[in-house]
């Protein structure tokens, strides 16, 4: 591991081998003491090396929320599940809710160190899907999470983030960014969505257009629900 992605004390991160271009280089899941946070997917070379980062044994497992690489893999470890609501208490973390890339998406809080599923990535931007999540939503959690005192971000995907703060702007401002981009080519009076994503999402490589696509419904969903859009 490289000494800038190093483990939080007291935590343990266990990538699970399942990468993909949303996926990155895997899910993570961690150990804290005797708990697991997102156990992933189910493989079992992965929950073995769960179990081996856990020499104290395994009492619980909480949930940032319940996409299938993040918790099919929870019910084999044979302890309790939880996906915690907003302000719970679960083991030694404390819930915020943080909905946006899925409607029951929570940040978990264990001191100064918040473990945040999919809300916030160590690389690239989080995939907001029309169907389910909420760009709205989402936006509201990040400036959620802004407000709060923590030292690092444990990511659903990617590497540590030690400076939280900073990369939440940098999230925000990279919306409002694909935004204005957005409703000024609305403005030029684009309306096919091909056009729209060669406007706006020209950046986005080959095999990220579908998302990118979705991440354009999603936007239009939220100019929608403020009465903005033409």
């Amino acid at each position: 591991m490289h000494a800038s992605d190093s483990d939080p004390a007291g935590v343990v991160r266990v990538r699970a081998p399942n990468p993909s271009p949303l996926t990155l280089d895997g899910t993570n899941s961690y150990v804290v003491g005797t708990w697991v946070v997102d156990p992933g997917p189910a493989d079992e070379r992965h929950l073995a090396a769960l179990r081996a980062a856990a020499p104290d044994g395994i009492e619980g497992v909480v949930l940032t929320h319940s996409h299938a690489d993040h918790a099919e893999g929870a019910d084999s470890l044979g302890v309790p599940v939880t996906l915690p609501g907003d302000g719970d208490v679960v083991g030694p973390f404390t819930a915020l809710a943080t909905p946006g890339h899925s409607p029951d998406s929570v940040s978990l809080l264990h001191g100064r160190i918040c473990f945040c599923g999919d809300t916030v990535l160590g690389v690239g931007s989080v995939f907001i899907d029309p169907n389910e999540g909420s760009l709205l939503d989402y936006l509201d959690s990040l400036r959620r999470l802004r407000e709060l005192q923590i030292d690092v971000i444990c990511p659903g995907h990617g590497p540590y983030v030690d400076d939280p703060r900073a990369k939440i702007e940098e999230y925000i401002d990279h919306r409002l960014d694909r935004e204005r981009r957005l409703v000024a080519a609305l403005d030029s009076g684009l309306r096919d969505h091909d056009d729209l994503l060669d406007e706006v999402w020209s950046d986005a490589p080959a095999e990220l257009r579908p998302a990118a696509a979705l991440t354009l419904q999603a936007h239009l969903a939220k100019l929608r629900e403020e009465g903005r859009l033409p």
